[in-house]
């Protein structure tokens, strides 16, 4: 087989659509958008969630809620977490945490919780602690920094 001997297989290769080229097309006069109405007209598009002027679902739901601007979301972490992915000495902080995976993509405060137990002296820096995060770590041998 050479390059100027292929050829697409019967039916791979679908050919456009060509509407309003008269009647023996099978597309002609009303080129598929049926008769009359809104979408038959040139031009015409209608704006999403549109259903044709009754009171939109977005606005018969109620309001509910309030999103606070001064919300602060913070990315929490586990002991079980340390424990695994850090060793014994090691200095745990946002930059260690990301190195290794264990954080998104955004910048976010960091919460320590107690869910695990730790048995490795970590130096532990971070936004915020449980109370019991922060006895088990101590525990541990370890220290921890709250970071302002």
């Amino acid at each position: 087989m050479k390059l100027h001997e292929l050829s697409p297989n019967a039916g791979s290769r679908k050919r456009r659509k060509r509407v309003g080229r008269g009647d023996s097309s099978g597309l002609g006069k009303t080129a598929g958008r049926g008769e009359k109405g809104q979408k038959s007209r040139t031009g015409s598009s209608v704006r999403p969630f549109f259903e044709g002027g009754q009171i939109p679902l977005f606005r018969r739901l109620p309001k509910r809620g309030f999103n606070s601007p001064d919300h602060i979301e913070y990315q929490l972490v586990n002991l079980n977490i340390l424990e695994e992915n850090f060793n014994a000495g090691d200095v745990v902080d946002q930059e260690a945490l990301r190195a290794k995976n264990l954080l998104g993509k955004k910048v976010q405060m960091i919460k320590i919780l107690a869910n695990g137990e730790i048995t490795k002296a970590l130096t532990v820096k971070a936004e915020k602690f449980s109370a019991q995060a922060q006895a088990k770590i101590e525990a541990a041998g370890g220290k921890v920094e709250v970071v302002e």
